[in-house]
């Protein structure tokens, strides 16, 4: 079916606002539910470690093996929901739930590189992140909920069971609007890391640099005085930020996208100095929060695009982003920033971002030389 089919647009959005609101189960609430039910917070981070390991390994297997195909796709929707049931059966067993997680972890890396590809092809720029921002919707709305009427650690896994069953279902109906050529394994050998190292680097990097805001940014704020209140308002401010920033985008995303990712990837440093200088005010801690839409936003979709051009092989591009930066990069991050948490988190983290943008040049120029 042509993608230009006005069922089209409703649908990735349908698809972006489940899937995030599956997304923002599994990592605001899911960790308190362990610890509630017993777990260790050691074993939280174990567990909690799984589904990024798997969004790093899976593109590996893709480039040698299986192709990224509509049948592959749509099974991956399915153990998706699969795995949110086995949560419910195996919580309690530690190692059985620890491989549901692993299981939950490779379907969900499969199945958003797929949806990100056909919306690239079918989606004009512009167009992109004004449905793109149904994810961030999704995301904020099931965290509000949730904050309001979980009463029960069991809640959040029927919720998360029930909106990963939308996300198959809305998932599912996009198959038919595929128009992108699925690459064999044998073509997909051919695609190169090496080739743009200096891309991939700074990626993995300016993700490392998100690890203390991840998973501390809470903590730090409350610890230097700022209530878990108004910490609350501080993260909920940086998503309307964000959502704000994908529906106007669109005119930014006709520029040349590198030199987006160089500039954001600044002022993600610069918001990380910002938090590190000055912990305990409010307004300029809100204004970091507004950076949201550069440092994440408009970075996330401009990196989503590029990569788009990069490449042939389009979809094991982008698992291959998904698995470098939120894969490896999120858990490097989370890990570093538990060994570097201190008064000099941000301080560290601003570094590398300014590591990761200082990288983006010496892309640019090997970019510039293959070219030539």
């Amino acid at each position: 079916m042509k993608p230009d089919t006005p069922l089209f647009s409703p649908l990735v959005g349908a698809y972006y606002f489940f899937y995030f609101a599956v997304v923002g189960i599994y990592v605001i609430f899911m960790p308190k539910v362990l610890l509630d039910l017993g777990y260790t917070p050691l074993e939280v981070g174990i567990i909690f470690s799984a589904a990024p390991f798997m969004r790093f390994l899976l593109p590996f297997v893709f480039r040698h093996y299986v192709s990224l195909t509509p049948k592959v796709y749509q099974l991956s929707l399915f153990f998706t929901f699969i795995g949110s049931l086995l949560f419910v059966a195996t919580i309690n067993d530690f190692w059985i739930y620890l491989t549901a997680n692993l299981l939950f972890g490779a379907a969900m890396g499969i199945s958003l590189p797929y949806v990100e590809t056909i919306a690239l092809v079918s989606l004009s720029k512009q167009h992109y992140g004004k449905v793109r921002l149904w994810g961030s919707i999704g995301f904020i709305g099931i965290a509000l909920w949730l904050g309001r009427v979980l009463s029960t650690p069991y809640e959040a896994l029927y919720y998360l069971s029930a909106v990963s069953f939308l996300t198959f279902l809305f998932g599912a109906m996009l198959t038919k609007y595929d128009t992108v050529s699925h690459s064999t394994a044998q073509e997909d050998a051919s695609f190169s890391l090496t080739k743009y190292w200096a891309f991939w680097v700074s990626i993995f990097l300016m993700q490392v640099s998100f690890g203390g805001f991840y998973n501390f940014f809470t903590i730090y704020e409350t610890e230097h005085g700022i209530s878990l209140e108004m910490t609350s308002w501080m993260w909920s401010f940086g998503v309307i930020c964000e959502i704000f920033m994908l529906y106007f985008q669109g005119p930014l995303l006709q520029r040349n996208l590198l030199h987006i990712l160089q500039f954001a990837t600044f002022v993600a440093a610069v918001r990380w100095l910002i938090l590190y200088l000055y912990p305990e005010s409010v307004f300029l801690t809100f204004a970091s929060q507004s950076l949201h839409a550069i440092s994440f936003a408009l970075y996330h979709t401009a990196a989503i695009a590029y990569v788009f051009s990069l490449y042939t092989q389009k979809k094991l591009a982008q698992q291959f982003l998904l698995g470098i930066a939120f894969g490896l990069g999120g858990s490097v991050g989370a890990v570093l920033s538990g060994q570097i948490y201190g008064e000099y988190l941000f301080l560290i983290e601003s570094f590398i971002a300014l590591m990761a943008f200082a990288i983006l040049f010496v892309h640019q120029k090997r970019k510039e030389s293959i070219a030539a």
